[in-house]
């Protein structure tokens, strides 16, 4: 089984890459999702977030508030760094559980999708190749203001708090330029696909 990790910065496009990858066959692990499952209420990762942040990050139905939580991690590095320890050790363990169960079943290729593959280094040892989507930056600025009605100062903030997409493209196997159309975002997909199965 070839495992595969698939990662770019906010807005580059990277879920559209792993549902392109889905439907050429890959099995997909979706490491934002576990992040989500993993701080739902009463789960351990939910109560060290109410302990570390306080309940102000909480919304009215007592889960977290990712937008609140969000504005403070990205304001402050060493906030950032507490949220990913309490996080990132439980997704690892998830990751790894999921990854157990297709190789049950022989699943060929399975890439597994995260925004930090690269500054956290936490799933590394799971891959054998790094997928890096990019996309220029007036490209996420318009992603993110349109779905995440964030103003272009907030959108900007948002990229500029990551690592810039061209030292993470220094880590990658194999880049995808997510920066035109869908379709030749597709034509792009299509050619890796290709690749990753001659190469076994």
């Amino acid at each position: 089984m070839k495992v595969l990790g698939l990662t770019g910065n906010i807005a580059s496009g990277k879920s559209t890459v792993a549902r392109m990858l889905e439907r050429s066959g890959a099995r997909i692990i979706d490491a934002d999702l576990i992040a989500r499952e993993v701080v739902e209420p009463e789960k351990p990762a939910w109560a060290d977030i109410v302990r570390k942040f306080g309940p102000g990050v909480l919304g009215a139905d007592g889960t977290v508030d990712r937008r609140r939580l969000g504005e403070i991690v990205f304001a402050d590095e060493g906030k950032r760094k507490l949220l990913m320890d309490i996080t990132h050790p439980r997704i690892k363990e998830a990751v790894r559980e999921r990854l157990s169960g297709y190789r049950e079943e022989n699943a060929p290729v399975v890439v597994i999708e995260a925004a930090l593959i690269v500054e956290s280094g936490g799933l590394r040892e799971f891959l054998d190749g790094l997928i890096v989507v990019t996309a220029d930056e007036e490209s996420q600025i318009e992603r993110l203001m349109n779905r995440s009605a964030h103003t272009r100062e907030e959108a900007l903030a948002r990229i500029g708090s990551q690592m810039p997409a061209g030292e993470k493209a220094l880590h990658a196997d194999y880049i995808i330029d997510n920066s035109g159309t869908e379709e030749e975002t597709e034509a792009e997909v299509k050619k890796l696909w290709e690749e990753i199965i001659r190469e076994g």
